[in-house]
């Protein structure tokens, strides 16, 4: 199994999943009171509340028979909390953070979820480069 990111936007986040079979587009969507995981165009998931108050974990199921047998699982990790040191307005519901796996491996790690994003700095100007956002 294989993950892809294809967008993360302004309460968005669409996924490529490529099983040995078949490809499957993952979809979580934040809207005024409520989040919702899509699995092919078809909601899966529902978190409902206000914007603090919501589901960031959400465990799905690939590739069921029609009996409800079989299938692979995996989790959906959002870390769908705003970015404040960001000053573009229109990013205020652009998640920080995405992790996508299942029980083997880790398929998919994009931002504050990265564990590199955990690594503390070695060097003071290691540590001056990552709070300016700089990249060398």
């Amino acid at each position: 199994m294989k993950a892809e990111l294809i967008r993360v936007a302004n309460g968005a986040i669409d996924i490529k999943v490529v099983t040995s079979k078949t490809m499957h587009i993952l979809q979580w969507r934040r809207h005024m009171f409520r989040d919702e995981v899509l699995l092919d165009g078809k909601r899966q998931q529902v978190s409902h509340g206000l914007l603090w108050g919501r589901e960031t974990i959400y465990g799905l199921v690939f590739g069921r028979d029609e009996d409800g047998q079989g299938g692979s699982k995996l989790i959906l990790t959002i870390d769908s909390r705003h970015d404040w040191n960001s000053l573009d307005v229109d990013e205020y519901n652009r998640p920080r953070g995405v992790r996508l796996e299942d029980a083997d491996s880790t398929l998919l790690v994009f931002g504050s979820l990265d564990p590199k994003e955990l690594e503390k700095p070695r060097t003071f100007m290691e540590a001056l480069k990552k709070s300016f956002g700089m990249q060398w």
